[in-house]
């Protein structure tokens, strides 16, 4: 019950949200997210972390005549994904209070509806399922950045939902195929699939129609071109949304749906995925250092530090697959931070520019604090969250090749480079005319900041309060590939 709860509470609650007049809807929204964050900690305190197996289990017919169920749980991959979530919507919602958006309440019902289709694509055990919770997530990502963004949203958003929409049909048509396969009276649960047996051409196949699906979401080289345009000009809080928790869609379907599935084509290809992944890296660690726009430079260096998640995936290790589970969080919790900074410093100056900046710390001494932490963890120095994640996955990736994880630790000598110059350009040396009128964090921007910085920390000081989660999904999950 607690799972269906999890899904269905932020639907019902963005239905409220559209019957509110004016600027209450976001109080109502956030109060709702709220509520939706006390579910997940419940969830967290009642989870059996030694259990590998899905808890909080409903399993109820749907469409019954073709076998499709209405299944949903929660093992630990699953649980610090939907924490994740629950963490980061009530934040996001609240760093908007500031905003007065055109028609609020279909804004923020949007929001919530996204929530809950996040919430099911993480603990959906149906193939069809996940891809309804998947279409269901992207929708409104699609009209918050088309209907509430830039100049050129209207070109930005078109290029992003042909990418998505041409990825989520090369996904439904390798569960339409794994359906059929299916012995008997044909089911789409995953359990089934992962007892299938493939030959290794088909496998073969289906690694390519799986991955392009999730690359397009991660995004990863080549597969990103529709990213940094539509950071850009999507709405702080879109943006937010998108680098924060929907990427995290594309990393969890390879975990669950990719690996485990199609375990000889992963063997055929994860090389070239790794390479893929390594190029992302490089590229957008070089491309960011050329950014003169905020935005545009985080964008650029999310691509670069999904594409070592991405190769993580790959190297089928523990190390890797529990340093993507860590560096999951870690991700969504600096880059929203990131994003949320560069959305402060927009509505004070008026531009995103790197170059008309200056001085910022001398009028602001808080945010240059949490600029600093959240800057610190996106490099991952130690005791920050981006060390554990990035440690890990680097020793996943060396494990596998030697070579690949040298060149793959590029990413955080480069990451360094890039980020370092921002802050130390837009926070330090003299104010001028743009900077000289800069104000510090409101007390609403430090309730944003805070919890962030707090989990910067958090994750960088105690990592197995996290990693004992997944330890055990983990490990399952590498039996069942290696069946």
């Amino acid at each position: 019950m607690l799972t269906a709860l999890l899904i269905l509470w932020p639907a019902v609650a963005a239905l409220l949200v559209l019957l509110v007049k004016g600027q209450g809807a976001k109080k109502v929204a956030f109060g709702a997210a709220l509520v939706e964050l006390l579910l997940g900690i419940w969830a967290w305190v009642g989870f059996n972390p030694t259990d590998s197996s899905a808890q909080y289990l409903i399993n109820l017919p749907w469409i019954e005549s073709a076998g499709i169920v209405f299944k949903v749980g929660m093992d630990g991959i699953s649980l610090l994904l939907v924490l994740l979530t629950v963490f980061l919507l009530p934040l996001i919602i609240l760093s908007t209070f500031k905003h007065n958006y055109e028609r609020p309440s279909s804004f923020y019902a949007l929001i919530l509806f996204m929530q809950t289709g996040l919430i099911g694509v993480f603990t959906a055990l149906d193939a069809f399922l996940f891809y309804f919770f998947w279409e269901v997530a992207l929708i409104p990502i699609y009209f918050i950045a088309g209907l509430w963004g830039g100049e050129n949203r209207i070109r930005v958003t078109f290029k992003f939902f042909l990418y998505t929409v041409f990825g989520s049909l090369f996904m439904l048509a390798a569960f339409v195929y794994l359906y059929f396969q299916t012995p008997g009276t044909h089911t789409s649960e995953l359990s089934a699939f992962y007892q299938l047996v493939l030959d290794a051409g088909t496998q073969s196949w289906l690694f390519w129609f799986l991955f392009i699906a999730f690359a397009i979401k991660m995004p990863v080289f080549p597969f990103h071109t529709w990213q940094p345009d539509t950071y850009a000009e999507a709405p702080a809080a879109g943006t937010m949304l998108l680098s924060g928790i929907m990427l995290k869609m594309g990393i969890y379907g390879v975990l669950r749906w990719l690996l485990p599935i199609v375990p000889l084509g992963v063997s055929q290809w994860s090389t070239v995925a790794i390479v893929l992944a390594i190029i992302g890296i490089v590229y957008g660690a070089i491309i960011a250092i050329r950014q003169h726009d905020m935005k545009r430079l985080i964008a650029f260096s999310s691509i670069s530090h999904v594409g070592l998640i991405a190769a993580g995936l790959f190297t089928l290790t523990e190390q890797g697959l529990q340093g993507v589970m860590v560096q999951m969080l870690s991700h969504g919790i600096n880059v929203v931070g990131l994003f949320f900074i560069i959305d402060i410093i927009q509505q004070r100056t008026g531009t995103r520019e790197i170059a008309a900046m200056g001085g910022i710390t001398q009028k602001a001494p808080f945010l240059t604090v949490c600029f600093m932490v959240l800057m610190l963890g996106a490099v991952a120095l130690p005791l920050t969250n981006g060390f554990v994640g990035e440690f890990l996955l680097l020793m996943g990736v060396y494990q596998y090749n030697a070579w690949m994880g040298a060149i793959a630790g590029l990413t955080i000598i480069l990451g360094a480079v890039y980020m370092l110059r921002m802050f130390q350009r837009v926070m330090f040396g003299e104010t001028n005319h743009i900077t000289d009128v800069f104000t510090d964090l409101t007390f609403t921007e430090k309730a944003v900041l805070v919890p962030l910085v707090i989990m910067v920390f958090w994750i960088g000081l105690n990592p197995n309060t996290f990693l004992n989660i997944s330890e055990p999904a983990i490990g399952q999950l590498l039996n069942v590939i290696n069946r």
